[in-house]
């Protein structure tokens, strides 16, 4: 459980750093700009020099079915937090679905390795508690970048935590995994996420404002899984909306 409270440890220490923003921001949505911009520049060294190498590597020598394969079984070691959520949205539809996958990718995909239930035609789902949350009207709060963990906001930080308790690696010394295979597979998938990444290195270097690209790329990706690629309208076009109810009036006249 060391593992756990240490990642405990950083979500709480930046939801407290969240008080302090004194700096004017470019975005409403992002009051503390001045410090995300210096955390963000901290990762960027962080990964250039440590984590983007290894995935160099990790991608030239990897053969393209076994990293296919390691794809497949984190997401599945992870997919009892999509089941859960499903069922705290009440998506009983989805719910049973991924049930399915879930059991059918563990005991005949080889513990997750092959991926039969999208070719049984079960589709695979992305939920969260962070999802979980805007689904039930919460917020998403200030834009918040975290050391070493990336963009993300009050909400979903909020959401990290809870989502800690349907994660395998809170469960791992229970079930006599000794720590430090837990830290090798957390560092596994790091890596193995990070190389899945690196097509889009190029596109992000030629952004004028990086920092900007990547909170707005993040903010309209939740919005969008918050609302199940469906988003309200008005959070696209409300000044416009605006726009045309003052107009109303004038046409009366």
């Amino acid at each position: 459980m060391r593992g756990a409270r240490r990642h405990l440890a950083i979500l709480l220490a930046a939801l407290a750093l969240a008080g302090c923003a004194h700096t004017p921001p470019d975005d409403p949505s992002d009051p503390m700009e001045g410090w995300n911009r210096g955390v963000y520049k901290f990762n960027k060294v962080a990964d250039k020099y440590v984590l983007r190498p290894v995935a160099e590597g990790y991608d030239k020598v990897t053969p393209a079915p076994v990293k296919t394969g390691i794809g497949n079984f984190f997401s599945n070691l992870f997919y009892p937090t999509v089941i859960v959520n499903d069922l705290l949205q009440l998506k009983l539809k989805q719910f049973g679905s991924d049930v399915l996958r879930f059991t059918f990718n563990t005991l005949v995909g080889l513990g997750g390795f092959v991926d039969v239930s999208t070719r049984a035609g079960l589709v695979a789902h992305d939920e969260d508690f962070g999802q979980t949350l805007g689904y039930w009207g919460v917020g998403p709060g200030w834009y918040v970048m975290l050391p070493l963990l990336g963009p993300s906001n009050n909400r979903d930080l909020v959401g990290k935590v809870g989502d800690w308790h349907t994660s395998p690696w809170t469960y791992a010394d229970d079930a006599g995994v000794e720590e430090h295979w837990s830290w090798a597979a957390g560092a596994l998938q790091a890596v193995h996420d990070r190389s899945n990444l690196l097509g889009a290195d190029a596109m992000l270097e030629q952004q004028l404002d990086e920092y900007a690209f990547v909170r707005s790329l993040y903010l309209q990706n939740r919005l969008n899984k918050v609302h199940d690629g469906n988003p309200p309208k008005e959070e696209f076009d409300f000044g416009e909306e605006e726009e045309q109810a003052g107009a109303e009036p004038a046409a009366e006249d």
